[in-house]
């Protein structure tokens, strides 16, 4: 069984955080889906991490490709992604069940810390995934340094 961690943006914007949560699942050798919800902000999040630092590459598709299925980091907006993930990154509200942390190795759930809305929608996703069973941590930026802050 996997496990969901939230984390917590206070000090760095998703296009570069994002990254570096992308950079530590591929070194874990895990094959990973971004999901949003909506196609647009997923194809700015496709140019954003096209355009990463310059000592690094991260290999990546945006779904529709005709090599989704080869894509070792997918950008998608449905709830099930072609390159057969074994961790998934919700971003902006996307939705995460029980069951798909169940058979993952990990879910990522990150949010905006300076957004009242993605922080209710993070605290609901909270309470029903840690309702349902499912084991969870949260992670806080807000000292400069990733720290955990709860872990259920």
């Amino acid at each position: 069984m996997g496990a969901v961690f939230f984390y917590h943006l206070t000090q760095g914007p998703l296009d570069k955080t994002l990254p570096v949560l992308l950079e530590k699942a591929r070194g874990a050798g895990w094959r990973i889906a971004v999901r949003g919800n909506d196609p647009d902000r997923m194809g700015w999040l496709d140019e954003r991490l096209w355009q990463g630092a310059k000592d690094s590459f991260l290999a990546h598709g945006l779904q529709g490709g005709p090599n989704d299925a080869l894509q070792p980091v997918l950008l998608t907006t449905g709830p099930t992604a072609a390159n057969a993930p074994e961790c998934v990154m919700a971003v902006d509200g996307a939705p995460v069940s029980p069951e798909e942390v169940e058979t993952m190795q990990r879910v990522c759930v990150l949010f905006d810390g300076t957004d009242l809305e993605a922080v209710q929608q993070a605290r609901s996703q909270w309470k029903s995934l840690t309702d349902a069973g499912c084991s969870a941590q949260y992670w806080s930026e807000e000292s400069g340094r990733w720290e955990k802050k709860a872990e259920k």
